[in-house]
């Protein structure tokens, strides 16, 4: 008896390459997740409930805020490897971590230092504004305030307090810091991402607690995201 030959659909064989190909490259499909996938629910809470209930940053922060910022930005997380891109999302919220206590502060609690940098005359202060941290990364200096506000659209110089009262240009002038500042220098370790956020006031033994603090959290979140560390973990 003949047998019938089945001349297969475009879908039927669309499928049965991919699952051919699932087989051959299961492994590296299975690690290719963008950034909102990385960042889930379960993640971004674990950080934020660790945070006390009257802390001004409980209500502020969201992913959602997150992910409407990261829309700006997406080289953020998005190009090295798989691991390198979880790298730097991990890399990112240690900091964010670290310097914000787990999302607990907007902004500085030492507000009496104006961070006026006067012989920066391209972003010259207004005398009636303070520079002092606020946001994710707790920007700081006119200096910073000055191009984050023209990139993102807001007055950086004369309302520096927007970035402690919106939650999306919060995180999004954390990520034009990030993008600017440290995202070339990922690769190199999470030590060189802590001399870049902190301009090198941590490193070269000069605040050992500090530096080993913030390489803690980047190490926890590398292995909630299934990631080795790397090398160069401190500055």
């Amino acid at each position: 008896m003949k047998m019938a030959f089945q001349v297969p659909t475009s879908k039927s064989l669309f499928l049965t390459i991919v699952a051919v190909l699932g087989l051959a490259f299961g492994s590296q499909i299975a690690i290719a997740q963008s950034v909102a996938d990385i960042v889930a629910d379960d993640f971004f809470n674990g950080i934020i409930n660790q945070t006390a209930a009257d802390c001004a940053g409980k209500s502020f922060y969201t992913r959602h805020a997150f992910l409407d910022a990261l829309a700006s930005y997406p080289d953020f997380g998005t190009t090295g490897s798989a691991d390198d891109n979880k790298r730097e999302i991990a890399a990112f919220f240690a900091h964010v971590t670290y310097e914000t206590g787990s999302f607990c502060y907007v902004e500085d609690i030492d507000k009496t230092n104006s961070f006026c940098d006067g012989s920066i005359t391209d972003y010259p202060c207004n005398p009636n504004k303070k520079y002092y941290g606020r946001g994710p990364l707790l920007i700081t200096w006119n200096f910073n305030y000055g191009p984050a506000g023209n990139a993102i659209g807001f007055d950086g110089l004369n309302s520096p307090e927007t970035v402690a009262s919106d939650p999306v240009v919060a995180f999004k002038t954390a990520l034009w810091y990030w993008m600017n500042n440290v995202h070339s220098v990922v690769g190199q370790g999470f030590g060189s991402t802590t001399r870049a956020i902190t301009r090198a006031v941590e490193c070269d033994g000069k605040s050992p607690d500090s530096s080993q603090a913030r390489a803690n959290f980047y190490t926890n979140y590398c292995t909630q995201f299934n990631v080795a560390p790397g090398d160069n973990l401190w500055c």
